[in-house]
């Protein structure tokens, strides 16, 4: 099929928020030691126990925000444990039962924060902890004088760190709190008249508060109704699955029909946004509130022979499939979603990045934000997801330059495109296409480049036609000068 998109009149439809393409680190598994702490004493490379190799390839996909420490793990952390020189373990109940060490905290979160250059997202105890737990954390972080403040200074770092997002609990209709909309609204009300920026010279800080169970509407309308103008944003998770919660499907070794299930879970995601926006214009009709997607990836089995608990998943071209699906939802959506985090980082569910001892390799997933990287905070002129439609795409502008991101679902079907543009083109500038010929082929520790970038030229230029040919499951990036 060829698809025709008339895009001549250039018409802006608001801004891609750099934050759509946040990532989101828990202590869980291997996500944190191992994937992106080894200690400073370790053999591995290191900048003050932080893998370099880890550091140098998120600095490569401009990461924009950084979400943590959980996820379901917040609501048992205590953040004093996690500070200076002395720390007290923690008996992990939410993943596995494992020993946290707590040897990553909150200055070495802000140390990975600077040194990949991306802003903070905390999600402070709301379960377990008390508001002077949080007043002292947030007084830690940002005072720039006081008793916490000395605290800081005595555990290395004399100025304040930069906090820009607060997240008021995780899940809390859920294993987090069992609590009802009603309750947690009474309670998020509460606690937010907290959650203080200390720093006179910095923003006031953005508060998202917990949002629904997926399609839970009810959640979203009765904390919107009770609280809206007392949070910036309302969080939102969805995972996509190949069925059933309990029968989630391996990432690799899977019949043609999963590839087929997962895409039509992830499209889901277009029709939440849809209706959770509708329910929260009922009292924000201009939608000062955004909706905080702070959780989103494919959630498959976890790989044979390791811990179940650890949520480690192998990374095909399946899953960068579903990552620019989502990402052009994102961008459809732009006005009500600003931000959004994929699980996890490193080492966990649909990661960037797998490690193993000293070794690290790049997934699938990691190119497509490689990719869509130059859409940050550009100008959207459109993006489009359709169910019923093998392709996908968002296209936006930038100081001068078209950003062109195109992405084939069909597991077995090549598709073209067609875009036509209110003037004459130029040569682009940069054109990248990711695909493989199997459905599940990933990248290993013996074959770390299978699934790659790759120079694309299968495309014409004529006059302000773009005529885009893509193989089946396959994504193209192009750059074009205006």
């Amino acid at each position: 099929m060829t698809k025709i998109v008339d895009i001549s009149d250039e018409k802006v439809n608001g801004k891609l928020s750099k934050y759509l393409q946040g990532q989101f680190s828990e202590h869980l598994g291997t996500g944190i030691y191992g994937g992106i702490w080894v200690g400073k004493d370790s053999a591995i490379e290191n900048i003050h126990g932080i893998r370099k190799d880890v550091v140098d390839a998120l600095k490569e996909i401009s990461v924009p925000v950084l979400r943590w420490p959980g996820g379901w793990f917040s609501d048992i952390y205590h953040w004093k444990d996690g500070i200076g020189k002395t720390r007290r373990p923690l008996f992990n109940t939410s993943w596995g039962g494992s020993l946290e060490s707590n040897e990553f905290g909150t200055n070495e979160y802000f140390d990975l924060c600077e040194q990949i250059g991306a802003d903070s997202y905390l999600n402070v105890n709301l379960s377990s902890g008390t508001i002077h737990e949080m007043t002292d954390w947030l007084e830690y972080i940002t005072a720039p004088v006081g008793p916490m403040a000395e605290l800081r200074a005595k555990n290395g770092h004399k100025d304040p760190w930069k906090l820009k997002f607060v997240g008021v609990g995780n899940e809390e209709w859920g294993e987090d709190g069992q609590m009802t909309p009603e309750f947690y609204s009474d309670l998020y009300r509460l606690w937010q008249c907290f959650v203080r920026q200390y720093d006179p010279e910095q923003k006031p800080i953005f508060k998202v508060a917990c949002g629904p169970n997926i399609d839970d509407f009810n959640w979203t309308h009765v904390v919107m109704e009770k609280a809206n103008q007392f949070m910036d944003g309302l969080s939102l998770h969805h995972y996509g699955l190949t069925d059933l919660w309990d029968k989630k499907g391996y990432a690799t070794g899977f019949e043609a029909k999963e590839w087929d299930s997962l895409l039509y879970s992830i499209r889901k995601m277009d029709y939440f946004i849809h209706e959770h926006g509708l329910r929260m214009a009922q009292f924000d009709p201009n939608h000062r509130v955004k909706l905080i997607v702070d959780e989103w990836g494919d959630w498959l089995h976890n790989d044979p022979g390791t811990n179940p608990a650890y949520l480690r998943q192998q990374n095909t071209i399946r899953d960068a499939v579903m990552a620019a699906t989502t990402l052009n939802i994102f961008a459809k959506h732009a006005n009500l979603v600003e931000m959004a985090n994929i699980a996890q980082t490193v080492n966990v569910l649909q990661s960037m990045i797998l490690t193993q001892d000293d070794k690290m390799l790049l997934t699938p997933t990691y190119y497509v934000f490689d990719m869509y990287k130059y859409h940050q905070d550009a100008e959207l002129i459109e993006a489009y997801s359709d169910n019923g439609d093998p392709l996908n795409y968002t296209i936006s502008k930038k100081n001068g330059r078209y950003i062109v991101s195109i992405c084939n679902t069909s597991k077995d079907e090549s598709n073209n495109i067609t875009i036509k543009f209110g003037h004459a083109l130029s040569k682009p500038t940069y054109s990248k296409v990711l695909h493989a010929d199997e459905m599940d082929a990933c990248n290993t520790f013996d074959d770390p480049d299978r699934v790659k970038l790759m120079n694309y030229t299968d495309y014409q230029i004529n006059d302000n036609k773009l005529e885009i040919a893509l193989k089946d499951k396959s994504i193209v990036t192009m750059i074009i000068p205006e």
